[in-house]
Order: C-alpha cells, then structure tokens, then sequence
C-alpha cells in the first residue's frame, strides 16, 4: 500500500511520501502523478512537466518505461531509407533485448522522457565493460546504439520527447579492438592452397571465389548465374544481393553493391560448374544445395570448413577468413586502402585501413633515391595507373583448368 503524501512548504503540487516525492500535475483536466527521489528533482520535474503542457506537447506516452515505447517502436519502424529489410528489425529487436531493456529499465527504471544525454553516455561505458574476459567491438557497440538513437529519433518526431539524448554520444575507438580482444587473423598462402586441395571438389570453387574476390558468405551463398559476367575482356561478379536468415534482400549496405573482377582460370571453372549443374538458369544458384536451394551455413561450416581447416592448421578458421585472407594479399601485392574497400565493400577507406593496418608492413625501408624516384613517376605517369581490376590475375598463382573429374595440381 503507497504511503501518505504530505505537502512540502512552498513547493505547491509536489508531495512527500515515504522517503521520496510526487509531482501531481493536471494535463487536459486529467490529474498526473510522477515519482522523484529528491525535492530538486521533483522541482525539476514539475517545472519541465509545467513548460510541457503549456506548450502543447506533453504526451501521454512520455511517461511509459522505455521498453514499454521501444517494444512498440520496433515492430513498425519504417528505415530512414528505402530498402530497410526484416532481418535489420531482427537484429535491433535483438539488441534491444539483450542490452538496451536492462539497461535502461532494469537497472536505470527510466521512462522514455527520463533518459538524457548522461545516460546513453552511461550506456555506452556498459556496453564497454569486460565481462568474462571478454569484450565487445567497437563496430558491435555502434551497432547496439544504433535502434536506440533511432528510437529516439521517432520520439522526436511524434513529440513525445524534446531532445534525442543519444545524438552526439560519444562512441569507443579503440584502434584493433576485436571481439574476445584478438586481432583480424588470415590463412598463410600455404594454407590457403592446402585448403583448396584438400576440400571437397564440389565446394572448391565456392571457396576458391570467396578467397579471390572476398565476398562475404551471405553474399556468396546469394549469387545467381546472372550474377556471373563470365565473358568479355572483364569478367566480373556482380554484387546486388544476401541471404540473411533465410531472406533476400540487398547486401549489406550501398556500398557492398559492388563489381568485383574474376581472374581467368577462376572463370573458367564457373563455366565448366555452370556446364554440369543441375540448375544452369539464370536465376539458379551458383552454389546450390542438393535440391537447389541455398546452402546451409551451420552445416557446410560443420561438415566441410571445419574438417579441412583443422587440417591446414587453422582451427580457428570460420568463412569470414577467406575474406580477410583477400584484403591481405590484396594489401601485399600493392593495393591501397581506397582500392581495397571497394574491392571488400566496406563503408569507408578508414575503416578497412582500421581493421587491417596490422597486416601492413611497419618498417620504413630502404632510404628514398630522388633520381630513381622521379624517374618511376614520371613513367607511371605515362603508362596511367593499373586499376584493381587488372590486378586480379596474380593475386593467386593460376592454376591449370582439371580435366573432369579429377583434382588439379594446383588449385589455387
């Protein structure tokens, strides 16, 4: 039973009871009560509650717990763009569950209006703690933010609350940080070509083209036939969509649609695969299961990458590998940081720089010849620039085209 409310002097509307305060407020003749811990956050609280209702935009909803709000929000956000897939909805009704609720309801008790700036900050130092020897990325902690300042946004937008209080919310950047704390790892090139021999022959193509052109697995899993440019002087494949739980939609983001080129013998043995599938339409899967569905990833990470990979001496290997495998050897053999997140299609050139600047070399090297030097440029200057495109074909050593049926020499 709620204790006696008893006036404070010379605060009218604010009451005490127990060891804390109510604000008892009107808002279209309708009697409102809100808890405070202190007097001068109940006088706060009233004098915010007050300028609220004389401007018009106290609402109703401003006063149910965060949860409660966000729940709802959730499940009709739109996407600030077109193209917002079901499988984003997932992911934020996910980490809102996982992280946002507990936060902000179970262990702050605010409701939507409650939240300021300090909190989200606070927010954010949780989402940065180490629990368990472990820790969160710093890519996972923008991600788990995400819904909440979008959240918020809406809030804004229908005049329930004044202020996004995670606009400008200081976010972590700590150069490396990766999941458990372990750095981006990559195949050596002899692991690489063991893996490829040693696969099954039905699946080497798929990992062979994930190697060369570092699809990501959902991006891989999704091409189409129509995907494949396979003739002309550039054959290319075409990146425009992903499987994500069991969904098509567009990739990643805009800048994961991308053309990424295909070296010679590789194309030669998509159109011997083409050739003797099952499923050789245009709009039939590249790599299909056996009833020409999509892959499973679970069960190929566990019957094929697993078994293999332990074999070449990289247990910890997962299909991501194969990705951060080409962005290393793309950096060996040349490539810049601009070059490199196009090929990859990441967001930006920093971050690719970010996530695999270990791989580069950090010593200076042998000292700078202005003579030899001038000479060099002026004559790259004359030849042009040979583009990422061009490169392709030696950023594995080419492997001969195998008679059917059996395995090649050398299947990189």
């Amino acid at each position: 039973m709620a204790g006696r409310m008893e006036k404070v002097k010379n605060n009218p509307g604010i009451f005490r009871r127990g060891g804390g305060y109510v604000v008892v407020f009107r808002v279209n003749g309708r009697q409102r009560k809100e808890s405070a811990r202190t007097l001068r956050e109940a006088q706060r609280l009233k004098a915010s509650r007050l300028t609220d209702r004389n401007r018009g935009e106290f609402d109703e909803q401003s006063r149910v717990p965060f949860r409660e709000y966000a729940s709802e929000w959730v499940g009709r956000y739109p996407g600030r763009r077109r193209g917002f897939r079901e499988s984003t909805r997932e992911d934020y009704r996910r980490d809102l569950e996982r992280y946002a609720y507990p936060f902000f309801d179970e262990r702050l008790g605010r409701t939507v209006s409650q939240v300021t700036p300090r909190d989200v900050a606070n927010f954010v130092a949780y989402l940065c703690e180490e629990r368990d020897g472990k820790r969160l990325a710093d890519a996972t902690v923008r991600r788990i933010l995400a819904p909440v300042r979008s959240c918020f946004a809406t809030a804004v937008r229908e005049g329930i609350v004044r202020h996004n209080p995670a606009v400008g919310a200081s976010l972590p950047h700590r150069p490396g940080a990766e999941p458990d704390g372990e750095e981006v790892r990559v195949l050596t090139r002899e692991q690489l070509r063991d893996f490829l021999r040693q696969v099954h022959p039905s699946h080497r193509t798929m990992f062979r083209l994930l190697a060369v052109t570092g699809l990501r697995w959902s991006e891989g899993v999704a091409l189409a036939w129509q995907d494949l440019a396979l003739d002309g002087s550039r054959p290319h494949v075409k990146v425009r969509r992903a499987l994500v739980r069991g969904r098509y939609g567009p990739p990643k983001s805009r800048h994961s649609k991308r053309d990424v080129p295909l070296e010679r013998s590789l194309v030669s043995e998509l159109r011997e695969r083409r050739r003797d599938s099952e499923w050789p339409g245009e709009e039939d899967l590249v790599f299909p299961s056996e009833v020409g569905g999509p892959l499973d990833h679970s069960n190929v990470m566990r019957r094929v990458l697993r078994p293999v990979a332990e074999e070449v001496g990289a247990p910890w290997a997962g299909f991501h590998t194969f990705r951060h495998t080409c962005a290393s050897m793309l950096f060996e053999r040349g490539a810049n940081a601009k070059q490199v997140q196009r090929w990859l299609g990441h967001h930006s050139a920093a971050f690719t720089l970010d996530t695999y600047v270990h791989l580069l070399e950090d010593q200076l090297g042998e000292p700078l010849e202005l003579e030899g030097e001038a000479g060099t440029r002026a004559e790259a200057g004359r030849l042009g620039a040979r583009p990422v495109a061009a490169a392709v074909a030696t950023l594995l050593p080419p492997s001969p085209s195998p008679e059917r049926g059996s395995t090649a020499e050398n299947p990189l």
